[in-house]
C-alpha cells in the first residue's frame, strides 16, 4: 500500500470515528432532553399521569369525593387544581340535592295542605290551586286555571273592600282578613284569607299566593249563639242582654231629644197556680200567648223583653213626659188580665207592674232603672196585685239606708263570722277530683248559717264587697296550702265581683296572698268572673286578666251563656275555663233547646281551646249526657254538695263516680239529633206520668209521639242496632198502653195509683233500651275519657 493510499485510509477511519462520536453525542443529548422534559411534566402535573387519568375518570363518573393529595403536592399543579374543582363540584351537587329536597317538600305541602292554596300571576289570573282549594270551592282545576278569582265573588263585599285589599297588598305585600266567597254550587262560605306577594330579584311582583282557612262553621255557630244570647228561647222576645242594649240606647237619646223613657216591670199574678194545676207545658204555652198579646198593645219602637219565668220588662221611649206612659202601661195591664185560650183550657192571670222614668234628678244607669222598676213591681204585689205602682225616687233615697246591713257585714268580717265551704269539681270520666270552688257562708249569731244570696246583695258594688273578697282569697289559699301539705293536689276557685276585679291593685294583692304560701303554684288559684261582669268593662277586665296570666294565675268565665257568649270576647279575654250556667245543665234532660245550647257552648270552648265545666250536675243522667256531648268536668249536687273544709279529704278518699260515667263514650256531632230525640221522648213520658198521677191538668198528645217515632226511624235508617220492626212494635205497645191509661184517667179525676203505671213504665223502658242501644252504636270509643 502506498503512502497516499495509507493516508486516505487513515483519513477515512478518522472521519468514521468522528461520525460515531457525533451520533453518540446526539443520542446522549436526546436522552438528557427527554429526562428533563419528564421531570418538568411531572412537576407540572403534581404527580404521575396515571393518577391524573384516574381522577379525571372518577369526576367523569360523577364521583366528586376525590382522595386527598400528598402534602408536598404543588398547589398550582394540575392535580391540585383538579382536586379543588372536584370539591366545588361536590358542593354544587350537595346544594342541588338540597334544592331538590326543598322543592319536593314545598310541592308536598302545597298538595296536601288542609288550607286552600291559590297562586295567581302578577295580573291576578289563577296559575295553580291545590286539592283543598278544589274541595272548598267545588270547581275542577281546568275550570279555574287562567281565570280571575272574581268568579268566587259572593256579592257580600262592596267594591271598596277589594280596592282597599289591593291597595294594602301593593303597599305592604300582604293582606289578612275574612272573605265571603261563593262555591260552584252557589253556596256561600267564609274563609280567613292571607294573601302574600312574591317578588323577583329586581323587586317586581311576579305572583300572589293566597291561603284560605274555612271558618264557615265557626261563623254559623257564632250567629246561633248570638241569637241564643239575645233572645228568649221560649217566647222569641229579647232577653236581658238585648234589653240592656236597647234601654241604654233609649237613655242616650232621651236627653238629646228632650223626651222621657219609661221602664215597666211586669210580674204575672197567679202564674204559679197555673203551673201547679195544669203543668209546665200549659204554663209555657200561656207565656207564649201572653207575650204575643202584650206585643200587640205596644207601639213600633217599644221593646218587650222576657227576663225569665213570668217576668217581663217593657221599654217605652220617646215620651213627651212621665204622664204619657200611663195609657200605654194601662193597656199592658188590661191585656195581661184578659183570659187566654190554651188548648182546651181557658186560662187567666193578671200582672203587677212597676214603672220608673228617665231622666231623673240623680244620674242613674240602666241596671238601676231595672232595679227601681222591680222594686215598684214588688210594691204593687204587696198592695194587692193587678195594679201599677210608679217608682218614687224621693222615697227611695230616704229608704236607701241599708248602711246598718253593710256595717253588720263589716263587723262580721272583723269578728271572724264568715266561713268557707267547698264544692268539688271532678273529671266525670275518670273520677279524678281536679279542684274545688270556695263558697262563703255567714255564721250569723241569731239567724244561723246563711247562704251568700242572703247577705252579699247588700254590699253589691260597695267597698265592703272588696274586703270580703280579699278575705275569701286569703282563706281559700290558706286551706289549699294545708291540703297540699297533706298530699292532696288540686286547685281552688274563688268568685270575684266586678268591683273587686276592677281595683287597680287587685293582681298585686292576689300575688301577695300567694307569696305567703310558697308550696302553692299560682295556677292552683282559679279566679271566677261572671260573664256579665266581664262585659261591663271589656278593656279593663282584659288588661287585668292579662296581667294575672303573666303571673301564672288562671281565670274562669262563670255562668257562661247568660251574656253575649261572643267569639270576639273569647278571643280578647285570656280565660282558661268556661263554666256553663247551671240553668242550661239542669234543664237539658227536659228541654231539647237547652241541650242544643250546651252542645254549642261545648263546641265553642273546644274551638278556642278552653276547658269547659258544667255546673248543676244533679244526677247520674246529667253526667252521662254531658260526657256524650264532650264535657268531662262537672260540679253539682249530683256529685257533692258544698262541705266544710274538714270533710273534703275524707270525701275525696271515698269518692267514686257512677260506673256508667266511666264507660260513657262521646257522641258524634252528626248524631246529636238522636240524643235530642231521646230527650224529647223522656220529657213526653214524664209529662204523661205526671198527668196520669193527677199532678198536672193537661195530657200530652199521643199523635206527637207517632210523628216522633217516624222521625227517629228516618234518622237511623240502615242501622242494625235499632231495627225498624222491633222499634215500631215496642213503640206501638207503649202508645196502646198510654191510650188505655188515658181512658182510665178520664174517669179518675184524682189520678191513677202508681202501681197502675207499671206496665206502661215497663213498655217505656223497653223502647228506651232500643234508643240507648242506637246511641251506644253511634258513640266514639270510651277510651276518650281515660
Amino acid at each position: 500500500m502506498d503512502a497516499r493510499t495509507h493516508a486516505a485510509v487513515e483519513t477515512a477511519a478518522r472521519h468514521a470515528l468522528w461520525g460515531r462520536l457525533v451520533v453518540v453525542a446526539l443520542a446522549a443529548l436526546v436522552v438528557l432532553l427527554v429526562l428533563r422534559t419528564r421531570r418538568t411534566l411531572r412537576a407540572l402535573l403534581g404527580g404521575p399521569a396515571s393518577e391524573l387519568h384516574a381522577r379525571i375518570g372518577r369526576l367523569g363518573r360523577g364521583d366528586f369525593e376525590l382522595p386527598p393529595l400528598p402534602e408536598n403536592t404543588p398547589p398550582e399543579s394540575v392535580l391540585a387544581r383538579l382536586n379543588r374543582t372536584g370539591e366545588q363540584l361536590r358542593q354544587l351537587a350537595t346544594q342541588q340535592r338540597r334544592a331538590q329536597a326543598q322543592l319536593k317538600l314545598a310541592a308536598g305541602v302545597f298538595t296536601h295542605a288542609r288550607e286552600g292554596i291559590m297562586i295567581t300571576d302578577a295580573q291576578g289570573l289563577i296559575v295553580d290551586v291545590n286539592e283543598a282549594f278544589l274541595r272548598l270551592t267545588g270547581y275542577r282545576r281546568d275550570e279555574l286555571l287562567g281565570r280571575s278569582p272574581r268568579l268566587l265573588d259572593s256579592g257580600h263585599h262592596e267594591p271598596a273592600f277589594f280596592d282597599a285589599m289591593w291597595e294594602h297588598l301593593r303597599r305592604d305585600g300582604q293582606w289578612h282578613g275574612e272573605v265571603h266567597d261563593r262555591a260552584k254550587d252557589g253556596s256561600v262560605f267564609v274563609v280567613l284569607e292571607t294573601i302574600s306577594a312574591v317578588r323577583d330579584e329586581q323587586g317586581e311582583i311576579t305572583h300572589y299566593v293566597t291561603l284560605m282557612n274555612d271558618i264557615t262553621r265557626l261563623k254559623e255557630q257564632e250567629q246561633r249563639l248570638a241569637h241564643i244570647a239575645h233572645y228568649d228561647a221560649l217566647t222569641g222576645l229579647p232577653n236581658r242582654v238585648l234589653l240592656g242594649d236597647r234601654l241604654k240606647q233609649a237613655m242616650a237619646q232621651a236627653p238629646r231629644r228632650g223626651q222621657v223613657v219609661a221602664v215597666a216591670y211586669l210580674d204575672l199574678d197567679g202564674f204559679k197556680a197555673v203551673n201547679d194545676l195544669h203543668g209546665h207545658e200549659a204554663g209555657d204555652r200561656l207565656l207564649v200567648a201572653l207575650a204575643s198579646r202584650l206585643q200587640q198593645t205596644l207601639r213600633e219602637g217599644d221593646t218587650l223583653a222576657r227576663l225569665g219565668g213570668d217576668e217581663f220588662v217593657v221599654v217605652l221611649p220617646d215620651l213627651a213626659d212621665t204622664n204619657a206612659s200611663q195609657p200605654l202601661v194601662g193597656r199592658l195591664l188590661r191585656a195581661a188580665a184578659q183570659p187566654l185560650p190554651v188548648g182546651e183550657l181557658n186560662l187567666q192571670v193578671s200582672a203587677s207592674v212597676g214603672v220608673t222614668h228617665y231622666p231623673q234628678a240623680e244620674d242613674v244607669d240602666a241596671d238601676q232603672l231595672l232595679r227601681q222598676a222591680d222594686q215598684a213591681m214588688y210594691e204593687a204585689k204587696v198592695a194587692g196585685k193587678n195594679r201599677v205602682v210608679v217608682f218614687d225616687a224621693d222615697q227611695d233615697r230616704a229608704l236607701r239606708g241599708h248602711s246598718a246591713t253593710v256595717e253588720s257585714l263589716r263587723q262580721a268580717l272583723v269578728g271572724n263570722e264568715f266561713v268557707l265551704h267547698y264544692q268539688p269539681k271532678v273529671h266525670m270520666g275518670s273520677g279524678q277530683v281536679v279542684g274545688v270552688e270556695a263558697l262563703i257562708r255567714w255564721r250569723h249569731p241569731q239567724r244561723g248559717l246563711l247562704a251568700p244570696g242572703q247577705f252579699l246583695p247588700a254590699v253589691d258594688d260597695h267597698p265592703v264587697e272588696c274586703e270580703i273578697g280579699e278575705w275569701v282569697i286569703r282563706s281559700a289559699l290558706a286551706q289549699l296550702a294545708a291540703w297540699t301539705d297533706a298530699g292532696l293536689s288540686l286547685s281552688v276557685s274563688v268568685n270575684i265581683s266586678a268591683r273587686h276585679l276592677q281595683q287597680l291593685d287587685f293582681i298585686e294583692h292576689v300575688a301577695q296572698a300567694l307569696q305567703r304560701h310558697p308550696q302553692l303554684h299560682p295556677n292552683q288559684l282559679v279566679l271566677e268572673v261572671l260573664e256579665t261582669s266581664a262585659l261591663e268593662d271589656m278593656v279593663g277586665v282584659s288588661r287585668t286578666m292579662a296581667e294575672g296570666a303573666r303571673r301564672g294565675l288562671r281565670f274562669s268565665l262563670d255562668d257562661f251563656g247568660t251574656g253575649y257568649s261572643s267569639l270576639t270576647y273569647l278571643r280578647r279575654l285570656p280565660v282558661a275555663e268556661l263554666k256553663i250556667d247551671q240553668s242550661f245543665v239542669r234543664d237539658m234532660l227536659d228541654d231539647p233547646d237547652d241541650l242544643s245550647i250546651l252542645h254549642g257552648v261545648i263546641g265553642l270552648a273546644d274551638a278556642f281551646h278552653r276547658e269547659v265545666v258544667a255546673e248543676g250536675v244533679e244526677s247520674e243522667e246529667h253526667g252521662a249526657v254531658l260526657l256524650q256531648l264532650g264535657c268531662t268536668l262537672g260540679q253539682g249536687y249530683g256529685i257533692a254538695r258544698p262541705m266544710p273544709a274538714d270533710q273534703l279529704l275524707p270525701w275525696v278518699q271515698h269518692w267514686e263516680p257512677p260506673a256508667a260515667w266511666r264507660h260513657q263514650a262521646l257522641l258524634r256531632r252528626e248524631d246529636l239529633h238522636l240524643l235530642r230525640a231521646k230527650v224529647e221522648f223522656g220529657a213526653w213520658m214524664r209529662s204523661l206520668e205526671l198527668y196520669l198521677l193527677g199532678r198536672r191538668e193537661l195530657a200530652p198528645a199521643l199523635d206527637v209521639q207517632e210523628t216522633w217515632a217516624q222521625s227517629w226511624l228516618r234518622a237511623t235508617a240502615g242501622d242494625d242496632a235499632l231495627g225498624g220492626t222491633p222499634f215500631l212494635q215496642r213503640h206501638a205497645r207503649l202508645l196502646l198502653l198510654a191510650h188505655e191509661a188515658l181512658q182510665l184517667r178520664a174517669v179518675a179525676p184524682q189520678g191513677l195509683a202508681p202501681e197502675a203505671l207499671e206496665a206502661l213504665q215497663a213498655a217505656h223502658l223497653r223502647v228506651l233500651e232500643l234508643l240507648q242501644a242506637q246511641l251506644r252504636a253511634r258513640e266514639v270509643a270510651a277510651s276518650r275519657w281515660l
